[in-house]
């Protein structure tokens, strides 16, 4: 049976660092603060949103929470982004994605201050994850992936890790990550999507393998060579009338199959999740330190 991965105690780890670094800047009179813009009533970003907005809270971060209705234009949109800007008390912003169909996300992206994008996805950004700039700020999943290997001892260093999923959220920037040129990288990396020709056969060749495609389950037994680590980015919800709720959530890896084979699995939930809230407030504090002109 796989060694259980466990996202929520590495994160209280990430936490307790946290907490001592936002003392330290208290005390030279900042406080590191978050802006999170939420636009419509999608349930699962309201859940995300307010996690994001507790947590803040619990660190002792400076929190704001703006809901804003479906029916915010993109102009009005814009120009919220643009008092973020401006506001030094906010080190970061995040504007949930996805937002309703009227919003142009890729133009809400541009406008915000890089220096204040702490989700990276802004193009300055990405091109300083890929020329491997320290100063950039690093996607929150991607960036718990990473974490998550480093604090259960997987050797990243010279292992052949396949990522499942190119999107630009996880898949591209976790590849460029793992084959950084640093001590937390220099793997090598393969991407494969849904695609990719003889997909199981190369992802039996993994070490580790990186699951982001955004299908339940998908991921199966066949797919992973013994003693494999195998860290499941999906998070999707399957109908289940046996459950109170009416589903349950699943990952991209079907767990039960796979963590019999595999060497170390994350849990969904409890795995990558809680790591995702805790890179967002590290990038956070990051982007507070920045702003005082010390760097990363």
């Amino acid at each position: 049976m796989a060694k259980l991965i466990d996202g929520r105690a590495i994160a209280e780890k990430v936490y307790v660092d946290l907490r001592r670094e936002i003392a330290e800047l208290k005390s030279k009179g900042v406080t590191p603060g978050l802006a999170v813009i939420l636009v419509g009533h999608n349930p699962a970003s309201r859940t995300y949103v307010r996690s994001k907005d507790k947590m803040c809270r619990e660190l002792g971060l400076h929190s704001v929470k703006l809901e804003l209705p479906d029916s915010t234009t993109q102009a009005e949109l814009l120009s919220r982004v643009a008092e973020f800007n401006r506001d030094s008390n906010i080190h970061g912003i995040l504007v949930q994605s996805p937002p309703p169909e009227h919003i142009d996300e890729a133009a809400i992206v541009r406008a915000l201050d890089p220096n204040k994008d702490v989700d990276c996805f802004h193009p300055e950004n990405v091109a300083k994850l890929v020329l491997d700039d320290p100063s950039g700020f690093v996607p929150c999943t991607p960036l718990g992936v990473q974490r998550l290997l480093l604090e259960s001892n997987i050797e990243i260093r010279g292992a052949h890790v396949v990522v499942l999923g190119r999107s630009m959220i996880v898949g591209k920037p976790v590849a460029l990550l793992l084959m950084q040129k640093n001590k937390n990288g220099n793997a090598t990396v393969t991407v494969v999507h849904s695609r990719s020709r003889d997909l199981a056969q190369i992802t039996r060749s993994a070490d580790v393998i990186v699951a982001a495609i955004g299908r339940a389950e998908f991921l199966r037994a066949d797919h992973v060579r013994e003693g494999a680590v195998v860290i499941d980015v999906g998070i999707n919800r399957v109908e289940d009338a046996a459950r109170e709720r009416g589903y349950r959530l699943v990952g991209d890896v079907a767990f039960e199959e796979v963590s019999k084979k595999a060497g170390a699995i994350t849990p969904v939930p409890g795995g990558v999740g809680p790591m995702t809230i805790a890179m967002l407030m590290a990038n956070t504090v990051k982007a507070a330190r920045q702003s005082m002109g010390k760097p990363m």
